[in-house]
């Protein structure tokens, strides 16, 4: 639920601020990214294990002279942390590499480790286990998952007792996968949109070129409040201090349902190749 202040709401009621920052390739070395960030008024920031930005970001936070509680950071756990104990190693390894006491939100990363393993509803339930308890001891705010669909968050929520806050999906005009994004919201699962630009690939699109040229924004805040007015909370990643204040200046504006029912049903395209359930596939051969 996305409120007037522009958070949205986890189903344990803990606000989130409805724009956060993507780290994903923002490597250890370019600090001055997420401190430019920082300066530009984000405070919502998305990294993870394998991502190498979880001391970058921590360093960051330390160094801008900000309250660590008006920032919400999320990591999440790679393919090779999962299982009860190894999930709880890498939750203290994250902790530990960020500077941190405590995590505002801590997600798994993928529902399975590879694509050969056929009993991955028990390793999900197992890693689970351990996020539940994590949260239970209040060293995480809130708990989740990413890329996980809907047969994939089925047993999983039949099992749990606390269930799923968050899925990061892939998520733009040209890819909007409303299966997951339906079955998570009816659940009370806040969808995070990874990619909310569609990595780049949707630069000259003639509808998003001709909406963004009505409203006098740019084409990549009409891929963000899409996402917005679809319930959808998008994680944008720039290097630019310029694009990263126009990435935030998303509530000046609306789009029609029209224009949202363009932006919906757009072919696929920016679709990044990435499923959790078959191998990664070419860019050259999804768009």
């Amino acid at each position: 639920m996305l409120s007037p202040a522009t958070n949205f709401l986890l189903s344990n009621g803990l606000s989130i601020p409805a724009v956060g920052f993507g780290t994903y390739k923002a490597g250890d070395g370019d600090g001055d990214v997420l401190s430019n960030a920082i300066a530009q008024g984000y405070r919502h920031f998305d990294t993870a294990s394998f991502y190498g930005t979880e001391a970058a970001l921590g360093q960051a936070v330390a160094e801008s002279g900000i309250p660590r509680e008006d920032f919400f950071l999320t990591s999440k756990l790679w393919k090779t942390e999962m299982g009860y104990d190894a999930a709880l190693r890498a939750f203290d390894a994250t902790l530990e590499r960020m500077g941190t006491d405590y995590l505002d939100l801590y997600l798994i990363h993928w529902p399975r480790p590879d694509l050969e393993l056929e009993d991955w509803a028990k390793l999900d339930r197992e890693t689970w286990r351990a996020l539940e308890r994590l949260h239970e001891s209040g060293l995480v705010r809130a708990i989740g998952v990413s890329n996980f669909l809907p047969h994939h968050l089925e047993p999983l929520l039949a099992s749990a007792n606390v269930a799923p806050m968050v899925d990061q999906l892939e998520f733009h005009p040209g890819y909007t996968q409303d299966e997951a994004v339906a079955f998570c919201q009816n659940h009370n699962i806040l969808v995070e949109a990874w990619s909310p630009l569609g990595r780049n690939r949707l630069a000259g699109n003639d509808v998003l070129t001709r909406l963004a040229a009505e409203h006098g924004v740019s084409p990549a805040q009409i891929c963000l409040r899409f996402a917005l007015q679809r319930g959808v909370l998008p994680l944008p990643k720039s290097s630019s201090p310029e694009r990263m204040a126009e990435n935030l200046d998303l509530f000046s504006f609306s789009l029609t349902e029209e224009e949202m029912e363009a932006l919906s049903t757009m072919p696929q395209t920016g679709w990044s190749g990435e499923h959790p359930d078959r191998p990664r596939v070419r860019f050259q051969e999804v768009n």
